[in-house]
Order: structure tokens, then sequence, then C-alpha cells
């Protein structure tokens, strides 16, 4: 196995290990593991988060209904959602801004996070993890 291999696999594992219990918890941070964006044609492209423009983390805010960047990131983005539901141990999140749609389902008990976001011709697929803003 190559170094970055070994790197990536460190980087997941924290990841999930830096994860915790979400139960009744309203404003979490997200941090971002793996990106893959898939094309209309059938191809499909594993790639880092940075190239997506995806920032290192964001803030969810289940209360307000609202994805952020940290301050910390300088970014200054935020968008909205209309959905969100918890269920069986999972929070979704659902919505649209600029043309795309975007789904998360996080695990209460384990912070993990799965996203899609989809617009005409492509889709994006993220794996991260979630954790409590107040540890």
């Amino acid at each position: 196995m190559n170094k970055q291999m070994i790197f990536a696999a460190g980087i997941l594992a924290f990841g999930v290990a830096a994860a915790e219990n979400l139960e009744g918890v309203d404003e979490m941070i997200c941090s971002v593991a793996q990106a893959q964006i898939c094309l209309e044609t059938g191809d499909c492209y594993s790639v880092v988060p940075w190239e997506l423009a995806v920032p290192d983390f964001v803030v969810i805010d289940t209360k307000k209904k609202t994805i952020s960047t940290t301050k910390a990131s300088e970014l200054n983005r935020s968008t909205s959602f209309n959905n969100v539901a918890k269920t069986a141990g999972l929070i979704y999140l659902q919505g649209v801004e600029g043309g795309r749609a975007f789904s998360f389902v996080i695990d209460e008990a384990t912070g993990r996070m799965t996203v899609a976001v989809s617009r005409d011709g492509f889709s994006v697929s993220v794996f991260g993890a979630c954790t409590d803003t107040d540890i």
C-alpha cells in the first residue's frame, strides 16, 4: 500500500473517531472525508473535496435550517434547506439552491454523514462526519 493510501485511511479513521452521538443536538459541525462526481455518461471520478469548492467544515443548524461555512474559513457562505426530519436515529436534510438539489443523511449515533448533490447531467456524493458544536 502506498503512502497516499495510508494517509487517506488515517484521515478517514480520524473523521469517524472524532464523530460523536448527535441525539438531541440541533447544531453540529461537519467535515468531508471523500467525494465522488458522476456524469450522465456513466463516468465517475474520485476527487478531493476542495476540487469541488467544498469547504473544510460546515455548521449545520437544524433549528434555523441553515448550512454555513465557519467564521475561520472566511468564505461567508450559507444556504437554507427546506426539510429536516429525525427518524429512526437518522437526520435527513433536503434543499434546493442554484439549480442543485441536495440531501444529507446523518447518523445520530455515530455522526457519519452521507450527502448527495445533483443537477442536470451530474451528481456529487460526499462522505464525512459530524460532531456537536458544543464539544
